[in-house]
């Protein structure tokens, strides 16, 4: 199968750490081709450092970062208020130790490189937001044509039966719900790994030990990644393993047999006072609405472990 070119648009964050790392060890079936930054886990300045730090520590600064939307579309951020510290930390990837950013951000703005990244390519290209979907809406809205020239769109983000910010709402749909609805609207095809398939693809404490022990840099700096990030899971959420949900984007992508989805209309809530940025799934073409998306809801638990082990361990090969 050729390889899928990609452009990962994300706010690291432990699980999007994990989903670059992921992408970066699949070389036969990804190709990386630039990477935007939206705050989100973290503010901007956080956000993309710790990217740049994540593909500093994997030896890839050839690959091109961009700094994108500081803050939703319309809506007043929350994340400057450190409403996500305990969660993710202080600097939105605290944990491991980590090199300095070992390059710059390039001197465009993320809209620019997802333009240019687009444009010049002689394939479609596959985008995997793992954020906050402001940078993805604001390339709709102004460059709606380069709409031609996307495969698809695997994201985190959204849930048919439950949130993790509000009762409804999953935090990444939360922060910028009109950017999700653009982007849901777009026409482009979408598969959207939400919370129903990403709190079955979890992390033992016994699978992070076993990953621990493969030894290498990479494996032992995801170990740990993992240490930190699963507290909040455990200590908080209560449930059985560290869900590294930002990774389910990448992985369906390179493993799709792994997942299980159902086509559905998907809309996103803007007006509810105790729903707002709510994922809608329609399954049933209840209002005569096409379905616009593939929403995954279930995944082999083991075999992701596995293919998550195995991942990690080959980029210290």
């Amino acid at each position: 199968m050729p390889k899928i070119p990609i452009i990962m648009d994300c706010d690291p964050g432990h699980d999007d750490a994990i989903a670059l790392l992921w992408a970066l060890s699949e070389p036969e079936k990804l190709d990386l081709k630039a990477v935007t930054i939206v705050a989100g886990n973290q503010t901007l300045a956080n956000t993309t450092r710790n990217a740049l730090r994540v593909l500093t520590f994997a030896g890839r600064t050839d690959i091109p970062v961009a700094m994108g939307a500081d803050r939703p579309l319309m809506r007043p951020s929350i994340f400057e208020q450190g409403a996500t510290e305990m969660v993710h930390g202080q600097s939105g990837l605290d944990g491991p130790a980590m090199p300095e950013p070992g390059f710059e951000p390039v001197p465009m703005r993320a809209l620019d490189l997802l333009i240019k990244t687009i444009e010049e390519s002689e394939e479609k290209i596959t985008l995997v937001p793992t954020g906050p979907l402001t940078n993805v809406a604001a390339l709709f809205l102004v460059r709606p044509d380069l709409k031609a020239k996307i495969e698809r769109i695997s994201l985190m983000g959204g849930g048919s039966y439950t949130g993790n910010w509000t009762p409804a709402a999953e935090y990444n749909i939360y922060v910028d719900p009109e950017a999700a609805s653009i982007v849901f609207q777009s026409g482009v095809p979408i598969v959207m790994a939400g919370l129903d398939v990403t709190h079955q693809a979890y992390i033992t404490r016994e699978e992070n030990e076993e990953l621990r022990q493969k030894g290498g840099r990479c494996a032992v700096f995801t170990a740990e990644l993992i240490d930190f990030f699963s507290r909040y899971h455990y200590e908080v959420e209560k449930l059985p393993g560290c869900t590294i949900h930002d990774a389910c984007a990448v992985a369906y992508l390179c493993h799709p047999e792994i997942f299980t989805g159902v086509d559905c209309h998907v809309d996103i809530e803007l007006e509810g006072s105790l729903t707002a940025g709510t994922t809608v799934c329609d399954p049933g073409n209840y209002e005569g609405k096409n379905h616009n998306a593939t929403v995954l809801y279930g995944v082999d638990r083991e075999r992701f472990a596995e293919l998550f082990i195995e991942a990690m361990s080959r980029l210290d090969q």
